[in-house]
């Protein structure tokens, strides 16, 4: 059985378009990973992509994760609220275009419906500016991505360049 999925391609080219989502009013933090670990990203990406059909990584080895994780171009950074993990968001510099991608981005189940997903995209666009001559952030999601993810990106002044309809 087809399905059809709805593809939207996403960018922000300035960190003044960027319509910030408070933070919330609770001890959370969000820190970049370091030393690199290979076992947060395969943790999230499993747990944050089961009900979304994150399935392309689900065949990588160990040493697929490590130069994955490992890659100077790949930062991750999760977010914690009080001592536990809530979600993540990994970027990929596109240093050639002098872009950065959020590759993958997300919360865990526990903690949707908290309005928490604002805040952490917000901070993942505020720190991909802080890297030095970068001129756009882009991400892309699908109708099998959370149901609030679109009208997240949007909200926080995201627009759409380009769109795809796929059959999987």
């Amino acid at each position: 059985m087809k399905e059809t999925i709805v593809r939207n391609y996403l960018e922000i080219k300035y960190i003044n378009a960027l319509i910030e989502s408070k933070a919330p009013d609770f001890e959370c933090s969000i820190n970049l990973v370091k030393p690199d670990d290979f076992q947060i990203n395969k943790f999230f990406y499993k747990n944050v992509g089961k009900n979304h059909s994150w399935t392309d990584r689900l065949v990588w080895t160990e040493a697929d994760w490590i130069k994955y994780s490992s890659d100077p171009k790949v930062e991750t950074y999760i977010f914690k609220v009080k001592n536990d993990l809530a979600g993540y968001f990994e970027l990929i510099f596109h240093l050639d275009s002098q872009e950065i991608e959020i590759a993958y981005f997300g919360l865990l189940e526990e903690y949707h419906k908290k309005k928490l997903g604002g805040y952490l995209l917000s901070t993942a666009i505020k720190k991909s500016f802080e890297k030095k001559d970068i001129k756009r952030v882009w991400v892309h999601t699908c109708t099998l991505d959370h149901k609030n993810a679109l009208k997240n990106y949007l909200a926080r002044g995201m627009k759409i360049y380009k769109k795809e309809i796929v059959e999987i």
